[in-house]
């Protein structure tokens, strides 16, 4: 004997929207393990916040070496380019899961305001690339100094 389910048409709605809701949030929101591919070259994800005198920009580039990064400023767009080369240590048996990514990565940003490329710090603590880059005197705020009479 068959058992009868009544249908629900607004269950499938929500399972369809629910759905739709993952597959956005993973591909735009927040890319998995910080490096999302984009035409075989991963990109990188950065923050970038200023202060009066300077801008920073940080890297999360975990198992990856200082030597095997590259970072460039051109303008006023920096780039930060690398690549993480696959470990070839045999192993024996099958993968069940592989996230960790290996490859090319490249990411370049319009930084906020002019900076002197020359005085750049670079610092690589802990997988965090940490870039200072000094303004250039122009873009400094200068208070102007009120007189009384």
């Amino acid at each position: 004997m068959a058992n009868l389910i009544r249908w629900d048409p607004f269950r499938d709605m929500v399972t369809l929207r629910e759905a739709m809701d993952r597959l956005l949030e993973d591909s735009f929101v927040r890319p998995r393990g910080g490096l999302a591919p984009s035409d075989g070259v991963a990109t990188l994800a950065l923050d970038v916040f200023e202060s009066a005198d300077d801008v920073t920009v940080q890297a999360s580039l975990p198992g990856i070496k200082p030597q095997e990064v590259d970072i460039s400023i051109t303008g006023d767009v920096l780039t930060i380019k690398g690549e993480k080369s696959e470990e070839t240590e045999e192993k024996q048996g099958n993968y069940h899961l592989r996230e960790r990514r290996y490859g090319a990565f490249q990411r370049s940003v319009s930084l906020p305001a002019a900076v002197q490329a020359d005085k750049a710090d670079a610092v690589f603590e802990n997988g965090v690339l940490t870039l200072t880059l000094p303004k250039v005197e122009e873009v400094k705020p200068k208070s102007i100094k009120i007189k009384t009479k």
